[in-house]
């Protein structure tokens, strides 16, 4: 169980990165519930603010968990009302921490388990694949969906990703999965 999470900086920089600690990165669409995810698994209300309105994170927030490792919590893609400019220097910049950053060690894919993958989750999965990157999938908001309809749901969404290696259906609400995600982080970063 984390025990301690706190907010570090924001950074749009490679070269801005706080110390040198283990890195899991949490990449998702606009509204896929990041924030409330990071608030979940640390169990604090608004260590990351959530909003209603999608595209408020511009830059790589990093959140010291349990003075040990870093969850690093990205723009979400996707958000159609955000500039082409905005949208090259979101891409530019997350591109630059994944090929350059030596202290990430997993990235978490956040998918929405009502929606299932869009076009924009697959595309992001397989260029994560191509770079060879450790990858967690993990689809939230499974409460959103009848229980009768949660299995041939989770089905669907692991066909369409090509039956990834480590998926986990969660929920913020019943807090289902949490305990193993968490466990699974800390796999990744020897703790």
């Amino acid at each position: 169980m984390i025990k301690q999470a706190e907010y570090i900086k924001s950074i749009v920089d490679l070269k801005d990165e706080p110390e040198q600690l283990p890195q899991i990165l949490l990449l998702g669409r606009s509204n896929v519930g990041k924030s409330t995810f990071i608030n979940t698994l640390t169990n604090r209300k608004n260590l990351a603010r959530t909003s209603n309105t999608p595209g408020k994170t511009i830059a790589l927030n990093f959140y010291l968990i349990d003075e040990s490792f870093y969850f690093v919590d990205a723009p979400g893609y996707g958000y159609a009302k955000r500039s082409k400019s905005q949208k090259d220097e979101f891409v530019i910049m997350l591109e630059n921490f994944l090929i350059y950053s030596k202290n990430l060690v997993a990235v978490c894919l956040l998918i929405d388990f009502k929606v299932g993958p869009t076009v924009d989750d697959i595309e992001t999965y397989e260029f994560l694949k191509n770079l060879g990157k450790d990858i967690i999938i993990v689809a939230t908001k499974k409460d959103k969906i009848q229980k009768t309809k949660q299995q041939k749901q989770e089905q669907d969404i692991k066909k369409r990703l090509g039956n990834p290696g480590t998926f986990y259906a969660y929920s913020s609400v019943t807090k289902q999965n949490i305990d193993q995600i968490e466990a699974e982080f800390r796999s990744r970063i020897k703790l």
